[in-house]
């Protein structure tokens, strides 16, 4: 089994947060985003020797984007990340990050080139229009040329005054707004930009392709199923899982649990689909592999 999408966060990016004084930073435990309200964070929920236990075969590890440490000018935290995340040893696996305020595409071939290195993630935020993706294309393009793909993952929380917004409200409406805004801009320039690149969008790209209809109806249209273009399956479950069946069918659907803020759950629609959804698409996510 393959998850594609954890987070567990290493003691030197954890020592690295809790010397900052501006956004992100620690204090203890309790984590600060200009976006977000203050979030008690479970020590238990990054001891490296308890998430060792999962039952998955390979874990992806994820840089928490929400944090927008890939918008800070200062690399430090990315290196870090990089760094101590490959450290980890087996299961765990890691998504590469990428400095937006300054990128530096040679820098992430580097990064590209080690073995545990999956992909590289890009917040959504990064590619939120057809512009975005033109000014990424040099990060884009270094995962295309080594065969490997690119996971889209919510980023920053717009920065406002959250007193009167419940805990989940950022990951129900930021979040979900992104992941819709960078779907379509992939839908509309990202492929004929990238013709080769493999891509996914956490969360099932907040159920963005449900809206095909409503694409239809003011002028767009979804086009043929893109077998390039893959959907991580965190946060949702049977329904949400069923109904994106319906509109890209089961080859683009990959496991993904989103831990610790989630867990892994099976969707319970048959062993085929089972297997498809642990084990045989996440491996045409990760190589190409369409056996």
């Amino acid at each position: 089994m393959i998850d594609c999408h954890q987070h567990l966060w290493p003691p030197p990016l954890l020592d690295a947060l809790r010397r900052r004084s501006d956004f992100p930073y620690l204090r203890g435990w309790t984590l600060h985003l200009a976006g977000e309200p203050p979030f008690e964070v479970d020590p238990a929920a990054h001891d490296i020797e308890k998430r060792r236990l999962d039952r998955a075969d390979r874990v992806l590890l994820s840089l928490s984007s929400p944090l927008g440490i890939e918008y800070l000018p200062d690399p430090e935290l990315v290196d870090v990340w990089h760094e101590s995340a490959l450290e980890l040893g087996r299961p765990f696996e890691v998504w590469a990050a990428a400095t937006l305020a300054a990128p530096d595409p040679d820098g992430l071939a580097a990064v590209l080139r080690e073995e545990r290195v999956v992909g590289l993630q890009l917040p959504a935020t990064a590619l939120a229009e057809p512009a975005a993706i033109e000014r990424a294309r040099d990060l884009l393009a270094e995962a295309e040329r080594v065969g490997k793909p690119v996971l889209v993952h919510p980023g920053p929380a717009p920065a406002k005054a959250q007193a009167d917004l419940p805990a989940w409200w950022p990951a129900l409406v930021p979040y979900v707004s992104q992941l819709h805004q960078a779907w379509l801009a992939w839908h509309i320039a990202g492929r004929r930009q990238h013709p080769r690149l493999r891509i996914a969008f956490v969360a099932l790209a907040g159920l963005a392709p449900l809206h095909h209809e409503r694409l239809g109806a003011r002028g767009g249209e979804l086009g043929p199923l893109d077998p390039n273009v893959f959907y991580e399956t965190s946060s949702y479950g049977t329904r949400a899982i069923d109904a994106m069946v319906r509109v890209v069918g089961v080859d683009p659907l990959v496991h993904g649990s989103d831990r610790p803020y989630a867990e892994s759950a099976d969707p319970g629609l048959g062993r085929a689909f089972r297997h498809a959804l642990f084990t045989a698409n996440p491996r045409q996510l990760l190589t190409g592999d369409r056996r």
